[in-house]
């Protein structure tokens, strides 16, 4: 008669623990206004010019938010997705009409990408100080003509990228199979071309959001306007106001994070394939 060994319970490993993403990211988000709160209270308490509190602690920052009001942040922040929409529209859509024409007249792709190369590398404030200059005063509430261009110019060559190198990915064999039954270039670009360019392509107009969002707050910085983001986070800073800035810091970073989290969906929506999903 024989006697089995009853088997070792294995030790559960860290990598055997599986979360889900939501759950390691609010781990993540309350571990780190934890250390902002206990490094505001007490490190950096008394960090800042004139002994005013620099780096406030989260109580601060939202007994500000509700102390300034909502109105506050809707004057300042539609003026500068207006600025950012514009610059957005107008930066991504001649990103993708040159890649558009790359692909009609190959020869032209090392001149769009001198392009491209030569937008992404000139200063962004050497520009801005320059459209101080060219660019007409806007009215109180309008759009500013430097911010539109400095937030189409932020998205510009990082759309240029996408779309060329998802025209270029487009299936050889697929390219061939539609030559051989005798369709022509425009019949490779409808059904094969756009269809495999559209991951590249939605990723990086989804990566140009809050790149546009940024350029507009840039463009705002060079003055001549007195609402929007830019203006709103000058004055704060002026009078010393830490929790204002950081709110408006903060809220910057919500609607930045909104609009790429939009187009992810959007994106998610119109080629499932690019996230694993089914065709």
């Amino acid at each position: 008669m024989t006697t089995e060994t009853p088997a070792r319970s294995r030790t559960i490993q860290w990598e055997d623990v599986r979360l889900p993403a939501w759950v390691t990211g609010l781990i993540g988000g309350v571990g780190i206004i934890a250390l902002w709160w206990i490094l505001a209270a007490t490190v950096f308490s008394n960090v800042g010019p004139g002994g005013v509190q620099a780096i406030p602690t989260p109580p601060q920052v939202i007994a500000e938010f509700f102390a300034t009001g909502w109105e506050f942040y809707v004057r300042n922040f539609s003026v500068t997705l207006t600025e950012a929409g514009i610059g957005y529209l107008w930066g991504n859509g001649l990103a993708l009409v040159l890649a558009a024409l790359v692909l009609v007249v190959p020869r032209l792709e090392g001149v769009v990408m001198q392009i491209a190369i030569i937008t992404y590398c000139v200063p962004i404030v050497a520009l801005g100080l320059l459209l101080v200059v060219i660019a007409p005063i806007p009215g109180a509430g309008e759009p500013s003509v430097t911010a539109i261009f400095l937030a189409a110019l932020s998205c510009f060559f990082t759309t240029v990228v996408g779309a060329l190198l998802g025209l270029k990915a487009a299936d050889k064999a697929s390219l061939d199979v539609i030559t051989v039954y005798g369709g022509s270039k425009f019949t490779q670009l409808r059904k094969v071309r756009l269809i495999a360019a559209l991951p590249a392509t939605l990723n990086a107009l989804q990566i140009a959001v809050p790149a546009a969002f940024l350029g507009a707050v840039l463009g705002e910085f060079f003055g001549k306007i007195t609402v929007g983001v830019g203006p709103a986070m000058i004055a704060a800073q002026q009078a010393l106001n830490a929790p204002r800035v950081w709110d408006i810091a903060l809220v910057s970073g919500a609607v930045a994070l909104a609009g790429y989290a939009l187009l992810g969906l959007v994106a998610r929506a119109v080629a499932p394939w690019s996230r694993g999903g089914a065709r």
